[in-house]
């Protein structure tokens, strides 16, 4: 068996193991000693390289670009533990629900602000689930407007920043996080407007699909709401400000911010009373749960580039990608075929800590921009998040739908909003200058 054979089976064999359900990060792990066990015998790979396999571990637990994936995880579930969230659903929606499709536009506002304050999508998706799901089918919504806005919404904490998403895809892709961030912030507040934009045309084509609150529950005084959103809106606000701002005009790292943010959160909950140990004891244990589950993956994925480099799988997934036909057409074409077809199956950071360091060294050799680059693979990787049958959103809401949701609800709920999100992908590789403006 040869070298140019024994690499491509590797890379095969991994997806195998994953499909049949395996952990990732040890079907990474185990494929790489295996491959590495057979190059041996076949005189192709040499164990001394192996060595390397301590340092690059200790490179990954060191990395102070990483340590911004925790805080930022802490931050947003203070923030949706404490209950801000609901308090945000609950003013935006009396604010939103005198006009058709009112609520559904104020969950499109508040999964914005949500995804700029927490960047976490199951925290997003939960709580308006759990808040606004109810009272949108109450008042008679269509169970696919009410679940696609809110499965839509939640995940817009994938491109806007501060998003997991796009700090994992700046470490993989070797470029700085404030340029990712700066970048995906027009796109990210896009794709929310085309979401608004669907939400409104639903309105008025089927008016019975999103009909208005009843009056008697926004007779409110408009002095009085107008200091109930002023007090809710601003404390969250000036968070992002905060933690926006400090990234943008270079005062902070990311990592930096996401600490200024943690603190941020924590202030807030105990300036609205709600701060106690339970949910400071949830916060923490919730985000050391999912950065040991990004630790491993990465040591995982260490594994696997480094065995797959002894094998000289690097040279031959540079050569098949970079003579494409078309050459940059062809291979932005095949890696977003791919991003997209493997999101039915995988979650975000599988397919990041996978396929990204296969595509970076490519997409560099053919002179593309990598912030632009990384922009279009997040949001392509938001689709992740939605489509069945094992987008995490979909079970996220499914968690807290009612019963009379049903699963398939959910699976039509998201196609228009997956429609959306293609078309904005388009856009963005149309004008560039949509990611690249700010940053240049």
């Amino acid at each position: 068996m040869e070298a140019n054979i024994l690499a491509p089976l590797m890379f095969l064999v991994v997806f195998l193991i994953i499909f049949c359900g395996y952990p990732v990060a040890f079907a990474l792990g185990g494929a790489s000693l295996l491959f590495a066990f057979i190059g041996v015998e076949l005189g192709i790979f040499d164990w001394n390289l192996l060595y390397a396999m301590p340092e690059r571990i200790f490179g990954v637990m060191s990395n102070y670009v990483l340590l911004a994936v925790p805080f930022f995880i802490f931050m947003g579930l203070v923030l949706e533990k404490a209950r801000l969230a609901e308090d945000l659903l609950t003013t935006i929606g009396t604010l939103f629900g005198r006009h058709r499709g009112g609520l559904a536009l104020g969950v499109v506002v508040v999964g914005a602000m949500l995804a700029a304050a927490t960047g976490v999508v199951g925290a997003s998706v939960v709580a308006m689930g759990s808040i606004s799901l109810p009272v949108m089918l109450r008042y008679n919504y269509s169970k696919r407007l009410s679940s696609g806005v809110i499965l839509a919404s939640g995940t817009l904490g994938q491109i806007i920043p501060p998003s997991i998403v796009l700090v994992v895809l700046a470490d993989q892709l070797g470029i700085s996080v404030g340029d990712l961030f700066i970048g995906g912030l027009i796109p990210g507040l896009m794709l929310a407007a085309m979401y608004a934009l669907y939400v409104s045309g639903v309105a008025v084509v089927k008016p019975e699909a999103a009909p208005a609150l009843p009056r008697e529950m926004t007779d409110i005084a408009f002095g009085v709401l107008m200091r109930q959103v002023a007090l809710v809106m601003m404390p969250p606000l000036i968070l992002i400000l905060i933690v926006l701002g400090s990234i943008f005009l270079g005062v902070a790292t990311p990592t930096e911010a996401g600490a200024i943010g943690s603190v941020g959160a924590i202030l807030l909950a105990f300036a609205r009373g709600r701060m106690s140990m339970k949910v400071l004891r949830d916060s923490c244990l919730g985000a050391t749960k999912l950065t040991t589950m990004v630790m491993f993956l990465l040591i995982g994925s260490t594994a696997f580039a480094l065995v797959f480099r002894g094998l000289y799988g690097d040279i031959w997934i540079e050569d098949l990608l970079t003579t494409l036909p078309g050459g940059r057409i062809g291979l932005l074409l095949v890696a977003n075929l791919v991003i997209f077809v493997l999101g039915f199956f995988l979650d975000f950071f599988e397919i990041a800590f996978i396929i990204i360091p296969l595509l970076a060294p490519a997409a560099s050799l053919l002179g593309i921009d990598l912030v632009w680059f990384g922009v279009m693979i997040g949001m392509n990787l938001q689709t992740s998040f939605l489509t069945p049958p094992f987008g995490f959103a979909l079970f996220y809401l499914r968690g807290v739908a009612p019963p009379e949701v049903k699963t398939t609800d959910l699976y039509r709920a998201v196609i228009p909003f997956i429609i959306i999100q293609i078309i904005g992908l388009l856009l963005i590789i149309q004008w560039p200058g949509l990611v690249t403006g700010l940053v240049n």
